[in-house]
Parts: C-alpha cells; structure tokens; sequence
C-alpha cells in the first residue's frame, strides 16, 4: 500500500511539473506553480525559510521522499528504471553495491564551488529537468497542439490555436539531450546511480535521513536469505548478507517492502536505542553532525552572499530578423541586476517556457550561460505581461504589479542611421514612433534646417524602457536599424 501511494503522489507531482513547462496558456501556473516553488535549491536560494524548513522536517520524519515523490528528476529516472525492469529476465536486476562516499562529497563540493562561480546548474536536478522538458517534451507537446489544431479548423472549430515551434538556443538544445539521454541510460542499467553519486540534494538529504524516524527496517527472525529486497532496490543500498540498509542512499520507495515475500522488511518508527550502543555510534554520529552542519553553513553562506535586499502587402519572402550585438544583455524587468540575477537564477528554463511573446530564450554567453535574456526578432515584452515573474521560484524575477513592470527600464534605444529605411530606401517610416508604448520616439526632421526633410527617429533615453516594440517592428532586414542596448542595473523611471 505504501508503494502505491508513493507512485500515485510521484505521478501526479511528475506530471503537473511538467506541464508547468508545457503549459503555453499560463492556466496551470495560478493552481500548481507553487510546485515549482517548494524545489528544494530554488526554495534555498530564495531564502524560502519556510519550505526549506518543511523539506529538512520532511526527511526528518520519512526519508528521503522529496527524491522519490517531489524531484521531477528522481521520478523521470524511476520511469525509466520501470521500462527497463518491464523485461522479465531483468525485473531484479540490481544488487548490493557500496557507498561511494568520497564521490558523493567530492561531487557536492565541486557543486557548491560551481554556484558560487555561477554555473552549478549544469547538475542541479530541477534545472536539469526544466531543460529537459522545455526543450525536448514542449515542442512535442506543441506539435501535438498544432495538430490538434489543424484539425479543429477543418471542423469549424477554434478551440484550439497553432502556436510556433521553435529552437531558442541550439547550445541549451544539445545541453538537454546530452542530459537527457545519459540519465535515461543510467536509470535504465543502474537505478538511482545519479541521485546517489552526483546530485548534490541527494547528498545533503542524504545525511538527514540517516537519523529520520520512520525507515524501512530487517526483523531477521523472518528473513529466509532470498536477496530479493537487494535485487529490487534501485538505490542499491540494501545489504541482505548483513542485514543492513544505507539510510543515506535510500530514497524511500518502498519497492523492497513489496518485493519481500516473508515480511522481513517494514516501514516502521526508530526504536530508542540503548546507552551502550549510542554510545559506541557516537563518534561516527557526531562526525556526520558535523559534516552536515558543514554543508548546510556552506549552502546557507551561498545563498546569503547571493542575496541582496529587495526594494522598492506583397508576395516577396520577408526576410528574418537577426539578433544584434548586445554590449549587455537585456534582462527580464524585475531582475534588478546582473549580479541579484546571476546568483539567484537556477537556469530552469521555465520563464523561457510560458513567456507568451516569445522574447525569452537561454543565454549563450559564458558569463549568463542557459539563463534567460531578452531578444526581440519574434515579439517585444509587452507592458501588461509579468508571467516571467509569476513563475519564477527563486524570486530571481520580481515584480509587485504591472505598474512597476511598465516603469521598469530594462535598457533602451538605439537608432543606426544605416539600417534605417529612410535612409537606406528613401521612404517615410514611423512604425518605431507610432508603436512605442513608453512614447519615448519622436520624429524630428532630418535636416535640421529644413522642416520639410524626411523624418527621423530621436529616443528619449530617460523615458524608454527597453520593451523591444520599436526593435520588433522595425521594417529594416536583416538587422533592425532600431534595437535595445541592456542595462546591468535596472531602474524604475
């Protein structure tokens, strides 16, 4: 039963986080976003005391649960593991195998030292599932929507509406594929392999449920030897010759409890243990108190060090847009700065995912690799849509309301007098004035002495905000002769 109920949860976490990714309509954020925010290292790095909280008690209790139900990571390498184990001659392929502890601790410190540098999301696992899913499971899911679509027009019908499918970074593309592809082959050969030599939430929960209450427990009195609690345990972390479990790897699912015919093993509560035998566990408990306490000071001075307060007509094929050299990336409005958003960003592609406009897509750049920036060859970011900022778990994107958002000057205006069409084709053009919804263009002749020249372009740099409209609908091909130079801090104007 308490297998069942483990698969049910993981399931249901498994899919609505997904679709959280998928869900290109913004519908399901307003009920289930908060699924994104109780991750454990997005809760921690926005010092979300309270789940982070909730998390520790977690474990404390029941084990290493938030593996096995709430990690979407864990749970896709569990379906794997489950195809693999379909095939009857390998449905108890694992075995014992012992802990590589010094791997573990190895690959947490080079985690920890990563996000300080700014790039540790390359094995963060909700970061590593967001790629995954925005790249690889949302344009299938799109295409299928498109098809959907296709079909309801032929039937009168417009319930549905074809949207684009599109790579936002051939970098992040592969990224993902490489990720997905090697963590699909090692849950299918080895079980929890990675959440138990790699991850570094592994790790660290690790620790706690060595000393949680409940846990899956030997009576040795009805053990009969079969091994078979050890062959279906994919944390290989069950001893059957010493009867003995490695609390630290065991991600709570329940698998041996079903497979163990003689009810040797059960889910039970910690019995007191006896003086004599506290005693003599000592040293050891005290040395992974102290270790744990290391890493969590360690974790905590991370994320303190990142935080910083939060205050106030024709036929002719149209050619496409290219993207112009930016001296400094635009950041989504409510990132405040290029430090607050580096530290604080986990690279889960889930702004990039529901962003309705199109302008959202993952850095290439060493400095912001896989984190969102703007660009504006498909749309502009439009004054009355925050949704970066409703789905954002770590607070990396912040915004009280929408007056805030329209106030917000992420960057501005640049005018190349080459590209421009009045230049270059000698027509009257305005579409950057006309469309400027901060009114921060005007057209002024361009000559000065005569007021009846042809029409230029003149940004106001105090007023514009950076939205992108006058790059975005600018007609020059292929560069725009309008485009938006990033700011490093942001300002309200």
């Amino acid at each position: 039963m308490l297998r069942k109920i483990r698969i049910v949860a993981a399931v249901l976490f498994f899919v609505l986080i997904t679709l959280l990714f998928l869900d290109f309509t913004g519908t399901l954020h307003a009920w289930f976003g908060w699924m994104a925010k109780i991750q454990f290292l997005p809760a921690l790095l926005a010092v979300n005391v309270g789940v982070v909280l909730a998390l520790v008690a977690l474990t404390l209790l029941f084990g290493r649960v938030y593996c096995s139900v709430i990690c979407p990571l864990g749970v896709m390498q569990d379906i794997a593991s489950w195809f693999a184990g379909r095939r009857k001659k390998h449905r108890y392929r694992f075995s014992y195998s012992p802990a590589l502890t010094w791997l573990r601790w190895t690959m947490l410190a080079v985690f920890v030292a990563a996000m300080l540098a700014g790039v540790g999301w390359l094995i963060a696992p909700y970061s590593a599932y967001g790629r995954i899913a925005s790249n690889l499971f949302a344009p299938i899911y799109a295409w299928g929507n498109n098809g959907l679509a296709w079909v309801a027009e032929r039937m009168d019908s417009y319930a549905f509406y074809p949207v684009d499918v599109w790579i936002k970074s051939l970098g992040v593309f592969l990224i993902a594929v490489v990720t997905f592809v090697g963590l699909a082959v090692l849950a299918w050969r080895s079980g929890r392999t990675w959440c138990n030599t790699v991850c570094p939430v592994g790790t660290l929960l690790g620790v706690l449920s060595r000393r949680s209450l409940f846990k899956p427990r030997f009576d040795v009195s009805k053990c009969n030897g079969c091994k078979l609690c050890a062959r279906s345990c994919k944390a290989s972390c069950i001893d059957p010759a010493n009867h003995t479990i490695d609390y630290s790897r065991c991600v709570a699912c329940m698998d041996c409890l079903e497979s163990c015919r003689q009810g040797a093993i059960t889910y039970t509560r910690r019995q007191p243990e006896r003086a004599s035998a506290s005693r003599a566990e000592s040293p050891r408990t005290d040395a992974s108190r102290r270790r744990f306490f290391g890493v969590v000071g360690l974790f905590a001075y991370t994320a303190l060090r990142a935080q910083e307060k939060k205050v106030d007509g024709g036929l002719a094929v149209i050619e496409e847009k290219k993207v112009p050299n930016r001296a400094v990336p635009i950041l989504p409005p409510g990132a405040q700065n290029t430090r607050h958003f580096t530290a604080h960003c986990t690279s889960c592609q889930l702004c990039v995912s529901v962003c309705p406009n199109q302008v959202l897509r993952p850095s290439g750049r060493l400095s912001m690799l896989m984190k969102p920036e703007m660009s504006y060859e498909r749309g502009y970011c439009r004054p009355e849509c925050a949704r970066c900022a409703e789905v954002c778990p770590t607070d990396a994107i912040r915004l009280t309301d929408f007056a805030e958002k329209s106030a917000t000057q992420v960057g501005h205006a640049v005018w190349i007098a080459d590209n421009c069409v009045v230049n270059t084709d000698g027509v009257n053009c305005d579409n950057c004035f006309r469309h400027c919804p901060a009114g921060a263009i005007r057209m002024v002749p361009r000559d000065p002495d005569d007021p009846k020249s042809p029409r230029i372009p003149a940004v106001n740099e105090e007023r514009c905000i950076g939205c992108g409209a006058c790059e975005n609908l600018c007609p020059s091909r292929p560069f725009s002769a309008i485009y938006v130079e990033g700011h490093q801090r942001q300002r309200i104007i």
